[in-house]
């Protein structure tokens, strides 16, 4: 690498073609130093996780699991909050991750043009990382609860424990896409037959054991907890990025680029080109605005984070969440969309990685669907938890892995993922929205907060009603199921604020007791 760089410093290449590839040995080099040393880390990483389970004179392997404790039902301490590192390393891996290798080439197929897709994901990452910031992060350091046992206060254990595995679901099949996106890497070396884009079952029984033992490594890391997963994706999250990186660039003199000034006249006429392919809707710039900030809206809009962000020391960590947005969201969906335009289409993420960094690509894919899985899977268990008390979180994540394996199975997961994050989103974000109201907005109006805890109540009818009802009304407003989550979080404040006014008004009346 030095040589190379000892060139490309010197004024004897002078050609900027040349100075282009050169550019690329470059970078390629790097991402492979990167490379050996962070897959040591990573072997290093897993053989400790090993013998922390395996490794304890005198315990039994359900000993050692059931020691793992989270503050699954109770405020975490002071003494256990964790630095800004580790929020930075958690969402630049999780969001650095198998998914965008997904995600970019989606937007090729729906045909966004580059000015859109430039523009589009500027606006709508800024206002995903305030989403974080200024609704999510705050809360959780407040409460230092679960979303789950914030959410069991507000609405009582009736409602929670419905709401609990709805979302865990959810997250079940969102790790489950992740887990999938993994397996296409995987099966690489055995010639194992890649899902197509309009597949929607297992196309092989390859295909089916490559899930499950990639889905068993991933409910493994979640069945440690947080810490964990936390280290591991920082480890993982630097070299990830440069191969993401690195692909792109090796693949963009197949598309005619051979110096910077190419790039914006190639990005426009063969790869963003504005031309969905056949069978696709077309995207505009409200599209991918749109995608961009609700893509997670379950975890900042809908607050599934305040279970991460209650580790966190100030609200300001949550701006943690900028590096998973813009290296992931934003870089990493514009290296996977070149990839997919010099692939001729094809999607398959193992595939078009190793097409663009070969062994190393094939890698990151695998790494960076262990990366979002992770926490993922983390957040399922802790969400079964509210439905299973007698359970030890790690049976719970247990279970939730065995329901995201065999959902891993099916490539509609990742085909239709654009659809399905939305849909996911969608579904979990009016329950976001009572808390957001119940916390901030009812000491306001002299509304009592906590209601179901405070009145001894096992279930709170104005959230129940609250989630329903927004449901039914995003459902008949008009519009692509993209836009649908902005009035829907609007729709909710004001209906759960109406109903609790007018349920609390009526049981003061009926008992005579203040608040």
């Amino acid at each position: 690498m030095n040589c190379i760089q000892q060139v490309l410093s010197s004024h004897t290449v002078k050609d900027s073609k040349t100075r282009f590839l050169l550019l690329h040995l470059t970078v390629i080099s790097v991402k492979i130093e990167y490379l050996v040393d962070q897959v040591k880390s990573i072997i290093y990483t897993l053989l400790s996780l090993y013998e922390e389970l395996m490794g304890s004179t005198g315990s039994t392997l359900t000993e050692r699991l059931d020691s793992l404790y989270e503050f699954d039902r109770e405020p975490v301490t002071d003494d256990k909050l964790h630095g800004i590192g580790n929020f930075i390393g958690m969402y630049a891996g999780e969001h650095v991750a198998g998914t965008e290798f997904v995600i970019g080439p989606l937007f090729v197929a729906h045909g966004v043009s580059a000015p859109d897709l430039f523009l589009g994901l500027l606006v709508g990452n800024i206002l995903a990382v305030l989403s974080w910031v200024l609704l999510c992060t705050p809360i959780a350091i407040r409460t230092r609860l679960t979303l789950y046992w914030q959410l069991r206060k507000i609405c009582g254990p009736y409602l929670t424990a419905i709401y609990s595995i709805v979302n865990a679901l959810m997250f079940c099949f969102l790790a489950g896409a992740m887990i999938a996106v993994a397996a296409t890497a995987v099966g690489l070396p055995f010639n194992m037959p890649m899902p197509g884009l309009d597949d929607m079952l297992p196309n092989s029984i390859s295909w089916i054991i490559v899930v499950f033992c990639v889905g068993a490594v991933v409910t493994t890391l979640a069945i440690l907890g947080f810490e964990k997963f936390s280290h591991f994706a920082k480890i993982c999250s630097p070299w990830m990025f440069l191969v993401f990186v690195a692909a792109g660039l090796a693949v963009l003199p197949r598309l005619g680029c051979t110096s910077l000034g190419d790039f914006w006249r190639v990005a426009n006429e063969k790869i963003w080109t504005g031309v969905p392919m056949e069978g696709q809707s077309k995207f505009t710039f409200w599209h991918v605005m749109f995608f961009a900030w609700f893509c997670n809206m379950a975890m900042h809009i809908g607050m599934a984070d305040m279970s991460i962000f209650r580790y966190a020391r100030k609200w300001q960590y949550g701006f943690a969440s900028t590096f998973g947005m813009f290296l992931g969201h934003y870089v990493a969906w514009l290296a996977s969309g070149i990839l997919c335009a010099a692939a001729a289409g094809d999607v398959a993420p193992g595939p078009i990685a190793y097409m663009g960094a070969g062994v190393a690509g094939a890698v990151c894919v695998v790494i960076a669907g262990w990366t979002t899985a992770n926490p993922t899977l983390y957040r399922a268990g802790l969400a079964l938890q509210v439905a299973t008390p007698d359970w030890k979180r790690w049976k719970v994540t247990l279970a939730a892995g065995a329901v995201t394996t065999i959902a891993a199975c099916f490539p509609a997961l990742v085909m239709k993922l654009l659809e399905f994050v939305a849909l996911y989103g969608l579904i979990l974000m009016p329950m976001g929205a009572v808390i957001f109201a119940d916390f901030w907005i009812f000491p306001k109006l002299g509304l009592r907060s906590n209601y179901a805890e405070s009145s001894g109540s096992p279930i709170n009818w104005s959230a129940g009603i609250t989630w329903l009802v927004t449901l039914s009304i995003v459902y008949v407003i008009d519009v692509e199921i993209f836009f649908k989550g902005l009035p829907g979080w609007f729709v909710a404040i004001i209906l759960y604020t109406l109903l609790s006014s007018i349920e609390q008004k009526r049981k003061r009346a009926r008992t005579g007791v203040k608040g």
